[in-house]
């Protein structure tokens, strides 16, 4: 009897103790995404580190040297990342809500704000993202649980941690080096309505199209700039209709175009801008262009500012467009704020902040339209930028703005004593909801970042089908795709940014010790009751006597 009740305590201790073990799979395979990893004109940017062979703890924890820290958006804020680097993590895995639509608007401007911040350092530390799962979720628990049991008494703590403390091992087992992708490629598309006139001026609207986040697999661009290419095709479409007959066919030639490498430097523009004006012997660009009209974020918020790298003077096409634009704000949509905001190109930075800009310095006076203010923006690139962040009214009204702005400025409305409160696109020539919102679902059913789309099967297949929008609705349609210089390219990009992780469950070497000692104080409370069996039988058999007295 004495015998078994000292086993029983013992495995009652053991199972207490053990009370938090995994009841799920011993092991779990899932895929992560690598943070960015790049080179842009002689700066390193996102993080060179692949592997990760390291013990699961929450950022709560006081000591992460050598420890995977989990966080999930709700944790991940600027002060815990650096201090994450400071401890020298091992790893920093940070778990994506499936849901979106779900988080807190400050929940999610908090981690927009914290993502930049990240993207804006290099680190050695590997910094994976991964889409939430039942099992993700169940490990994140345990550890976090674990964090806040540190807060119970030094014995506790000692004996929990003896058993099942960092019970989680992340194992990323990738030994091939990091390798730069030599075979970078950017396509820009571009198409032509052709005005009346041999000596027509050029109007250009344009658009960048690819997106940008901490972990480029993960990064859809709904709103910066799904919503920039949603509102240019839609004026394709529109403009087609008016250029159809010859009645309604302005005297100015409307050149489109998408642009890639938006989100590094507008290096997609910088080049096709290069190959009009220094290579090709005809050009619209060689002649003469009223003003570029570019778009950038345009689907939240009732704010419009007009980033321009000077101001322009009352006599320029612009300064007239500016106003037609303000004209058929404050008649129809009155509550919208409109801004100038004027910013100067620092010749001595490398890089440029809006795709105008590329534009100005070959002296061409353009624009960019957005609902952002700050270029330096957290909205201008993030992981969380997904279709539950596009509000799709105010997406159609900027469209519309832009469309009647157009067209007040083409064809002199304004001169020819048109009411202020004139709606040129309506009826058969009014902006499609449905269309709006397919063509936003088509640019966010796959990430569009720089480095996946001349690779990946279903980005090749997205700018595919943006010739094919082009080709439907415009004229002298043309895929320009430049190729990097190998030898001095300006944008490195790196691969290895998805990797297959494999997560199981551990016990320390304490909990060998712990074992050990316990098999050892079984084996010795045995051999004891052996040797000592007489003894205690007499004093079994007495105290039973006892009570029945």
């Amino acid at each position: 009897m004495l015998l078994s009740s000292a086993a029983v305590w013992l495995l009652l201790c053991v199972q207490c103790l053990h009370g938090s073990a995994l009841p799920a799979m011993s092991s779990y395979e899932f895929t992560a995404y690598r943070m960015q990893q790049y080179n842009l004109a002689q700066q390193k940017y996102g993080c060179r580190g692949a592997i990760v062979v390291a013990e699961a703890r929450s950022a709560d924890e006081p000591s992460l040297t050598r420890r995977c820290v989990i966080m999930k958006v709700q944790d991940f804020t600027v002060e815990k990342y650096f201090e994450a680097l400071r401890q020298n993590a091992a790893a920093v895995l940070i778990l994506l809500p499936q849901n979106i639509s779900g988080l807190p608007h400050e929940t999610i401007k908090s981690f927009m704000v914290s993502e930049n911040e990240a993207l804006q350092k290099e680190t050695l530390t590997p910094v994976y993202v991964v889409p939430e799962d039942e099992q993700l979720l169940y490990m994140y628990e345990e550890v976090r649980q674990a964090a806040a049991s540190r807060t119970s008494s030094m014995f506790v703590r000692v004996l929990r941690s003896m058993v099942t403390a960092t019970a989680f091992q992340i194992l990323v087992s990738n030994n091939n080096a990091i390798k730069a992708i030599t075979d970078n490629t950017i396509t820009t598309l571009e198409g032509v309505l052709p005005g009346t006139g041999e000596d027509a001026p050029t109007i250009i609207i344009t658009a960048h199209y690819d997106s940008y986040g901490l972990a480029p697999w993960l990064s859809y661009g709904a709103d910066s700039n799904g919503s920039g290419v949603t509102i240019l095709l839609e004026l394709a479409r529109l403009f087609q209709k008016l250029y159809g007959t010859s009645g309604t066919r302005p005297q100015y030639n409307l050149m489109f175009s998408l642009t890639g490498g938006g989100k590094y430097n507008f290096l997609g523009t910088k080049r096709w801008i290069e190959e009009n004006l220094d290579h090709a012997e005809s050009s619209l660009l060689h002649d003469n262009v009223a003003f570029v009209l570019c778009l950038d974020s345009l689907a939240k918020g009732d704010e419009l500012y007009m980033h321009v790298s000077r101001p322009p003077k009352p006599d320029a096409p612009l300064y007239s467009f500016i106003e037609q634009l303000e004209e058929v704000v404050s008649s129809r949509f009155p509550w919208v704020k409109v801004g100038l905001v004027h910013k100067k190109i620092n010749l001595v930075e490398s890089t440029v902040a809006w795709e105008h800009e590329r534009y100005s310095l070959r002296r061409i006076q353009g624009f960019t339209l957005s609902h952002v203010e700050d270029p330096k923006s957290e909205l201008r690139g993030s992981m969380l930028d997904t279709m539950s962040q596009v509000d799709f009214r105010k997406l159609k009204r900027n469209g519309i703005i832009i469309a009647e702005a157009l067209a007040r400025y083409m064809y002199n409305l304004s001169d020819k004593g048109s009411p202020k409160d004139i709606q040129v696109f309506k009826g058969q020539l009014d902006f499609q909801d449905s269309r709006m919102s397919s063509m936003m679902s088509f640019l966010t059913s796959v990430p569009r970042s720089a480095q996946l789309l001349h690779k990946e099967p279903g980005q090749i297949l997205l700018v595919n089908s943006l010739e094919y929008e082009f080709k439907h609705y415009l004229q002298q349609v043309h895929r320009h795709t430049f190729r990097q210089d190998k030898r001095d390219p300006e944008i490195t990009f790196f691969d290895q940014m998805n990797q297959p992780i494999v997560m199981y469950r551990v016990k320390p070497a304490a909990f060998d010790l712990f074992l050990g000692g316990c098999i050892t104080a079984y084996l010795g409370i045995v051999y004891y009751s052996i040797q000592n069996f007489g003894h205690l039988y007499a004093r079994l058999k007495a105290a039973v006597k006892t009570k029945h007295q």
